[in-house]
């Protein structure tokens, strides 16, 4: 045992207590986010990941592009691809945040990876950030190509002045917290890929139309228009339109009124029903993964395939 030093004028100087290690929670998420930015770096470097957005991008800007001398019926001086950023955005960060986390989820499950990540300690934790760190910059790329030659082949797109961009960051980190936890429980329930093209896309791009990717959905009947209210790519898009768009558009909305509070409450409820319910799920359906059901369904597989 190390005697305790006397420090000067006679006082005991004790020791100062070692830093406390970071505990196993912590760790785990620094695990996971580091394992998400290689996911993510080898991303970049997959031709195919990187030309699938580009040619996503490129096709919707020369689609506007077509459009950018086209005026919407109602508002003086706004034309539709000033109208449609919103909602494009929108439907990226909901494809990106649903369909992404779902066919990877899925497709870990049935391969055996999650089951192997329960050996681990705290491997669970660790793979569920790492893959919503990945998909969450896997985004990023589709972002860069609508948003950056924007203003070169369609003009400003902020009609708001320049805080409108940090508002329409903050809404795009919102309908991302709201959205993530949908496509871990999709993925989760799915369990195999191929599940996940009618039960996850299909309603996904169903919901994507309906909610006005281009445009405020007030062509929908009214009983509709309260349906597609109740998801939050609606309200996504509606908060970004209030940020972005000159106030003569908002006579366009649904009941002639912008709501970025209520927007925003919509999207923060199902950010917070998402973090309670997504965990249960993905514990629920790991918790049922064991080596004869991998066996089982590797089986099956092999048969299908044959």
């Amino acid at each position: 045992m190390t005697a305790p030093r006397t420090a000067p004028h006679g006082r005991t100087a004790h020791p100062r207590p070692a830093p406390r290690a970071a505990g196993p929670r912590a760790w785990s998420v620094r695990l996971g986010i580091r394992r998400g930015v290689t996911e993510f770096g080898h991303m970049l470097r997959t031709p195919e990941d990187v030309g699938w957005n580009v040619l996503i991008g490129v096709a919707l800007l020369v689609y506007l592009w077509t459009q950018k001398d086209t005026p919407v019926p109602g508002a003086d001086g706004l034309t539709v691809p000033a109208l449609a950023l919103a909602g494009i955005l929108a439907a990226t960060i909901m494809f990106g945040m649903t369909l992404g986390p779902a066919f990877a989820l899925a497709t870990e499950v049935e391969d055996g990876t999650v089951l192997r990540l329960r050996a681990a300690p705290r491997g669970t934790s660790t793979y569920t950030v790492g893959m919503l760190t990945a998909q969450v910059l896997g985004t990023l790329p589709m972002l860069a190509v609508l948003l950056v030659p924007w203003p070169f082949l369609l003009g400003d797109p902020m009609h708001q002045g320049p805080g409108g961009w940090v508002a329409l960051v903050g809404w795009l980190l919102l309908g991302t917290l709201a959205m993530l936890p949908v496509g871990v429980v999709v993925g989760a329930l799915c369990g195999r890929p191929a599940r996940v093209l009618p039960f996850g896309v299909a309603p996904v791009v169903i919901l994507a139309f309906v909610s006005g990717v281009f445009g405020p959905p007030t062509g929908l009947p009214g009983w509709a228009q309260g349906t597609v209210q109740a998801f939050p790519l609606y309200w996504l898009a509606h908060g970004m339109r209030s940020t972005t768009l000159p106030e003569a558009a908002e006579a366009l909305e649904i009941g002639g009124a912008w709501h970025p509070g209520i927007a925003a409450a919509v999207l923060a409820a199902w950010a917070v029903a998402g973090v309670v319910v997504a965990p249960l799920v993905l514990r629920r359906v790991t918790s049922r993964q064991t080596a004869g059901a991998m066996a089982a369904r590797l089986q099956a597989h092999l048969q299908r395939t044959a």
